[in-house]
C-alpha cells in the first residue's frame, strides 16, 4: 500500500479522492513546499561554464 509523501499514513488510492496523499491538509502542506522552493532540482552544471558565459 503506498504511504503519503508528506506524514507517511498509509494511503488507499481506489479510496481516496486526494491521493497520492491522505488528506487534503498534507495535499497543501505539500503545495506550499512547492511555493516556498523547499523543493529543488539539482543543477549539475559546472560554475565555470556559467561565468565563462558572462564574459
Amino acid at each position: 500500500m503506498p504511504r503519503c509523501p508528506v506524514c507517511d499514513a498509509d494511503v488507499k488510492l481506489e479510496a481516496t479522492p486526494t491521493a497520492p496523499f491522505c488528506s487534503d491538509r498534507c495535499r497543501l502542506i505539500d503545495l506550499g513546499r512547492w511555493l516556498d522552493e523547499a523543493y529543488a532540482v539539482p543543477d549539475k552544471k559546472p560554475e565555470s561554464d556559467e561565468e565563462e558565459g558572462d564574459e
